[in-house]
């Protein structure tokens, strides 16, 4: 499905994640969300740290359908949201899915501050310190 943007960041990160969609989609834009669908299927309506640690013990990570059909769907958002916003903290995944959106030639956002610059953060094609400043751009 097509969207205007495609919100990335660390799960554990969910309250933030659901407020910064809420507001594009409050701005009358479209929003991918990921945290639309439980981590399993056994974990619906569970808290998302209760997810993730159902998620994360699966005894065969390569193997696990559910790690692969999310893969599959982070990967598909990604090629048909216009502009990746990366919404910090974000963990080791939502970057290497920054770099990805980077190589589709996707339109990149950064909101939060950097602990620790590293040269491929200018990858970004904006930058905001918080979702409100970010919000009030569109």
């Amino acid at each position: 499905m097509k969207t205007d943007y495609m919100v990335i960041g660390r799960t554990r990160n969910s309250e933030n994640i659901l407020r910064l969609i809420q507001g594009i989609e409050d701005k009358g834009f479209s929003c991918y969300n990921f945290l639309s669908k439980p981590c399993t299927p056994e974990s619906d309506g569970l808290p998302w740290q209760e997810q993730m640690n159902i998620l994360e013990s699966h005894p065969d990570f390569w193997n696990d359908p559910n790690h692969r059909n999310h893969f599959e769907d982070d990967m598909n958002s990604l090629r048909n949201s216009d502009t990746i916003v990366l919404l910090l903290p974000a963990g080791m995944a939502a970057h290497m899915e920054a770099g990805v959106s980077y190589g589709l030639n996707k339109r990149l956002i950064l909101i939060g501050e950097v602990e620790k610059p590293e040269t491929l953060y200018l990858m970004f094609n904006e930058r905001y310190p918080d979702i409100e400043t970010f919000l009030a751009t569109l």
